[in-house]
């Protein structure tokens, strides 16, 4: 059906029997390419398999983008605008009085806002005006990746935003403990841990290729160091490319291969030039260079969880990172990785310079990263968001969402 209203492309989706209805919004998903683009289209992938109803509420994407009808699964394009710095990404503008019209007409049983941007509140506002349950996701450190693009003035601002934006919802759910702690210290509430998923059966160490390594000039012989992700200030690449040049020092056989793009790339090509840039990467492609690397290096230090983690792992690679976000949740140093304190990038270079030095634990720790990241199967953290959902909508609104905030707040 085609509505009247400019902002609306798709009408809802039809409830199954026995199932959820879901009002999921979000403002990036595939063919995007990041993490929480890849996350949200597996988790609705499982949701579906479940026999749940999901309407996914997105920006359109380009003006050739059209909304899916499947089984289970129908889509709503709203209008949006590039982001900044972001090529290829959209926001969605606000959109209230459209939802309102969309959820009167089917009532979904719960709305689920993976996304804090304008699109995002909209549906927050909407779900409220119409009293349904609502719950929301905490996925991206937007307060702090502002201290990485010259206006860290505003990072008190965003976090006071993020903590409105979530606290209207009755139920928040985060990727880990830590995380968890982190936030109820700022004044978030109703904050709920659930972990995220890697797809084991893509990101497998049989997917290791030769052929791929001889393109990257590697031989057997050779160390190759592995980042993915986006090559952005707020990954930390300044410390990456000084881990790389540590570790070149104490073994003239390390490579380092780099998959992903960003506008720091022309950067970091002038600051490790020997370096692979080996661009974006999916599917099968992407889980085929995770297998041929020999170690995962990851120095980001604003993530809320880091996909790429168990990415790695699951591909048979140990990583050196952080003993923060995904990493701190997985890895037992000298296990099956190795982690740094926090921010200490001494250590960090430190114990890059000790890999490459002696690189003879590398296979065995990659080995166990695998076992630990097979029990992280989307099918279990499915079954888990679905029980989420049913607690979330048994309580409703009597989870106290107007509550008022205490007079002051914890500076964050």
């Amino acid at each position: 059906m085609q509505p009247d209203d400019p902002d609306l492309i798709v009408d809802d989706a039809p409830a199954a029997r026995r199932s959820l209805r879901i009002g999921f919004v979000t403002e990036t998903y595939p063919p995007e390419i990041n993490g929480v683009a890849t996350t949200i289209a597996r988790i609705i992938d499982e949701l579906r398999a479940r026999k749940h109803a999901v309407q996914l509420v997105r920006p359109r994407q380009h003006r050739f983008d059209a909304a899916a009808e499947e089984p289970r699964f129908d889509q709503v394009l709203m209008r949006g605008l590039p982001i900044p710095r972001y090529p290829g990404l959209k926001m969605g503008l606000p959109a209230k009085r459209a939802l309102v019209r969309l959820w009167t007409a089917r009532r979904p049983d719960i709305v689920h806002i993976a996304t804090e941007g304008p699109l995002g509140w909209s549906a927050l506002q909407a779900a409220r005006r119409l009293q349904l349950p609502l719950s929301s996701d905490f996925r991206t450190n937007f307060h702090a990746y502002s201290r990485h693009y010259g206006i860290g003035w505003l990072h008190r601002p965003i976090v006071a935003y993020l903590r409105s934006f979530h606290n209207l919802a009755h139920c928040t759910m985060v990727p880990t403990e830590a995380l968890r702690r982190t936030l109820a210290g700022c004044g978030f509430r109703n904050l709920t841990v659930l972990a995220r998923g890697v797809d084991t059966m893509r990101f497998d160490p049989a997917r290791r290729s030769d052929e791929l390594r001889r393109s990257w000039g590697a031989t057997p012989a050779d160390l190759v160091v592995l980042h993915v992700g986006r090559l952005a200030p707020e990954k930390n690449l300044g410390l990456l490319a000084a881990a790389y040049r540590v570790m070149k020092r104490h073994n003239p056989r390390v490579k380092l291969v780099l998959v992903g793009d960003g506008p720091a790339r022309r950067w970091l090509q002038a600051q490790c030039p020997a370096a692979h840039f080996a661009g974006m990467r999916s599917g099968a492609d992407l889980a085929a260079h995770y297998a041929s690397g020999d170690l995962f290096v990851f120095p980001s230090t604003t993530e809320t969880f880091g996909n790429v983690t168990p990415e790695a792992m699951a591909s048979g690679l140990p990583v050196l990172a952080y003993d923060y976000a995904a990493a701190a949740a997985l890895i037992r140093s000298g296990v099956n990785g190795v982690l740094a304190p926090f921010d200490d990038a001494p250590r960090l270079l430190e114990a890059a310079a000790g890999l490459a030095l002696d690189p003879s634990p590398l296979p065995e720790l990659g080995r166990r990263a695998r076992e630990t990241a097979s029990a992280m199967g989307w099918e279990r953290i499915a079954e888990q968001i679905e029980a989420s959902f049913a607690l979330t909508i048994r309580n409703g609104t009597a989870t106290g969402l107007d509550t008022p905030m205490p007079a002051r707040l914890p500076p964050c």
